[in-house]
């Protein structure tokens, strides 16, 4: 699931939980994911979140469906009583599943059937959280290679470094990191993660910056754009106001 916003607000508002797959499916999948509300009586909710380079299957009644790299803003509105079953693949693990680049569902919705077929919808719906993992379980061990591609692989590692080096900001400052070519980075990424690496850089400081955030502790706004490296505090506050909606500053405020 994409990194909660203000994630003190969405606590008191519905239950989250991340199952792990079976272990033979670590090479594909994240983890599972389950949201579920009860907001009866009460005004209906807007969770926004960060989104992150991979691909979510999700099902809920009358909306399954696979959800590719979503590349701006991400709102969900909660009402009544309801819950959501996911799976977060990694980045690079879904590649296999659709058998064409993910690059082409990017920003997309697509039926759930297209990829795995009738009655799995129906399955999941039906079934309570452990059944459904099971369910999840049994139907991509059927599918999944035995091993994943050193390409897939290789795609995990980039978007895995990009997250956790603050230090890297430019597409060759990663190319340099698993000694490829820009051009050679660029296709892997479309390929198999569905964005550009610009994009995973870019995505990875602006989640950097809502942890130091809603860490609680203060932070030097100026300082935390160098770090990431902005150019300075008005080009962080662009990317952070566009993608979150409000600036750094109101974000940090809004913390509860």
């Amino acid at each position: 699931m994409p990194a909660i916003l203000n994630p003190g607000m969405g606590r008191r508002k519905f239950g989250f939980s991340a199952p792990a797959a079976a272990a033979n499916l670590t090479p594909y999948v994240e983890h599972y994911w389950i949201v579920s509300w009860d907001l009866r009586g009460q005004e209906p909710y807007e969770q926004r979140v960060l989104p992150y380079p991979a691909v979510n299957v999700t099902f809920k009644p009358g909306r399954c469906r696979i959800a590719g790299v979503v590349t701006g803003p991400f709102r969900e509105t909660l009402e009544g009583t309801g819950r959501v079953f996911g799976v977060r693949f990694r980045p690079g693990g879904f590649r296999p599943f659709l058998g064409a680049p993910v690059s082409t569902i990017t920003g997309r919705y697509v039926p759930v059937e297209t990829v795995f077929g009738d009655g799995l919808a129906e399955q999941i719906l039906e079934a309570d959280d452990q059944a459904a993992v099971r369910v999840m379980d049994a139907l991509l061990t059927d599918r999944a290679p035995d091993r994943p591609s050193p390409a897939a692989e290789l795609a995990a590692a980039v978007v895995a470094r990009a997250a956790e080096d603050t230090g890297i900001t430019r597409v060759d400052d990663l190319a340099r990191e698993f000694s490829v070519g820009v051009r050679q980075l660029q296709r892997l990424c479309g390929d198999y993660v569905g964005v550009s690496p610009k994009w995973v850089i870019r995505r990875a400081r602006l989640h950097e910056a809502s942890d130091r955030i809603q860490a609680g502790t203060p932070v030097d706004l100026g300082a935390l754009a160098a770090d990431l490296g902005y150019s300075d505090q008005a080009h962080l506050t662009r990317d952070f106001t566009a993608m979150v909606g409000v600036p750094p500053a109101s974000y940090r405020k809004a913390q509860v």
